[in-house]
């Protein structure tokens, strides 16, 4: 007898509405032998046939729906079927030499992620229903994308759930080398797959970063520079940019603007402002091993002489500057108003303003009792990033903690603007690229939110 999990009447109708978990609270009972991590069938309380899930009793979610057909089990014929379908979604929407391959239950294989740089694929298993069945993952891959490498990083806590250890390490082919070089948007990216975060690449973000381009350039006007027709010794007349003295200015990104990334991993933000135009771009992180990948990615694109790299705290750094111009500005005040300024006190470090500042910090809520911590450092970071920015300026910022919602996101950036006293207009939000698909319903696959927003003073 097929092993079944019949779901009591008194549940929510979720599964019949698309969502692919199963709570142990739903379940009336199960019938036959379950072996942890096979495929079961998932039935009402009638006994009508819903969906086929692999099943792991010692998990509280008992349950993940893999096919709304009878299916005996994941082999590598179900696994290629399911891969070509993924390949040909990214065929149409992106490019899928470097992109993600597979989103979980999106791609409705739950508990299996799969990156895809080149001829590397780095795959993370999350659940037991998947570990079971690493091997015919792996043979599957092998038919489907013929690459050099198939690496696993399974290497996270979330495992511990679903009663596996962390595993890493790699699974098919040639050991990786030690960094791996993708194409994002007409760049060259340097991507750690062994020692980088996650898969080593946030994919996620791909669309947002392009979306940054109009920012980066209508800037000369507010440092005094406008074009005008000058005729040189040779008598041609060329239309050219000038400064407030009149002289021609030979600096080619005179028009772009400048730009702080703070929590920038490996620089991708930073290379694409400098990509679409920046004329100055400071990237910070607190981790020099990502910093020193990020200087590598301005090499090899060519934008080393317009970027600064800062090894720091963001949260420090932010309050730094901020400080520095609250100094200045009450400097500034009493001297206007006839009051001594003590000039024996030297004013502090900070004090620098710029026309976009990012912010992309990692997830600060990965579960639900962390919330209200979460929303305390992205009102801190925003209330002082937004400071930052110059009048008419732009705030990029972003949130990949799903635990935050969107609405608690932008409440929280309202709240951090009427602190500071400034007037945010929304010009933009996103969420996660068209590799990123969201089932409709399926709110767990809704976690990164991302916004531009022009800074006006009140």
């Amino acid at each position: 007898m097929t092993a079944r999990i019949i779901l009591n009447k008194t549940r929510k109708k979720r599964l019949e509405a698309g969502h692919p978990w199963i709570y142990g609270n739903e379940v009336e009972r199960i019938e036959g032998e379950a072996v942890p991590g096979s495929v079961v069938e998932v039935v009402d309380h009638r006994g009508k046939f819903l969906a086929s899930a692999y099943i792991n009793p010692a998990s509280k979610m008992i349950g993940r729906v893999v096919s709304y057909r009878p299916l005996e089990r994941m082999d590598k014929r179900f696994f290629a079927e399911r891969f070509r379908t993924c390949l040909e979604v990214r065929e149409r929407f992106t490019d899928a030499r470097y992109c993600r391959l597979v989103y979980g239950e999106a791609d409705f294989l739950p508990g299996l992620t799969v990156d895809r740089f080149g001829d590397v694929l780095v795959i993370q298993i999350v659940t037991l229903g998947m570990d079971a069945v690493r091997n015919e993952i792996v043979e599957a891959l092998v038919e489907v994308f013929a690459p050099r490498t198939v690496y696993e990083r399974s290497d996270v806590g979330v495992r511990a759930l679903e009663g596996l250890e962390e595993r890493k390490g790699l699974l098919y082919g040639k050991e990786p080398e030690e960094t791996v070089v993708i194409r994002e948007n007409g760049l060259e990216l340097e991507v750690d797959v062994i020692g980088g975060q996650k898969t080593g690449y946030f994919f996620d973000q791909r669309e947002n970063r392009a979306s940054i381009e109009p920012l980066m350039t209508g800037w000369g006007k507010r440092s005094g520079i406008e074009l005008r027709d000058l005729t040189g010794e040779d008598g041609v007349t060329r239309r050219v940019p000038v400064n407030a003295n009149g002289k021609e200015v030979t600096f080619p990104y005179w028009d772009g603007a400048t730009v702080l990334e703070c929590f920038s991993h490996t620089g991708s933000f930073t290379m694409h402002a400098c990509k679409y135009g920046a004329k100055k771009v400071t990237c910070l992180d607190i981790s020099e091993h990502a910093i020193e990948t990020a200087k590598r990615n301005a090499a090899r694109n060519g934008f080393e002489d317009r970027v600064e790299f800062v090894v720091a705290n963001a949260f420090d750094y932010l309050r730094e500057q901020v400080h520095g111009l609250e100094e200045r500005a009450a400097r500034a005040a009493a001297g206007e108003n006839g009051g001594k300024i003590d000039t024996s006190k030297p004013l502090s470090g900070g004090g620098r303003t710029w026309d976009v500042v990012i912010l992309d910090p990692p997830a600060f809520a990965k579960h639900k009792g962390a919330v209200a911590g979460a929303l305390r450092g992205y009102k801190d970071i925003n209330l002082h990033g937004m400071k930052l920015v110059n009048e008419g300026g732009f705030l990029v910022t972003a949130s990949c903690s799903y635990y935050v919602r969107p609405d608690a996101f932008l409440d929280v950036i309202h709240a951090a603007a009427a602190d500071a006293g400034k007037l945010l207009r929304l010009v933009e939000y996103r969420g996660a690229g068209k590799d990123h698909p969201q089932l409709l319903g399926v709110e767990e696959g809704n976690y990164l939110k991302f916004a531009i927003f022009e800074v006006r003073s009140m």
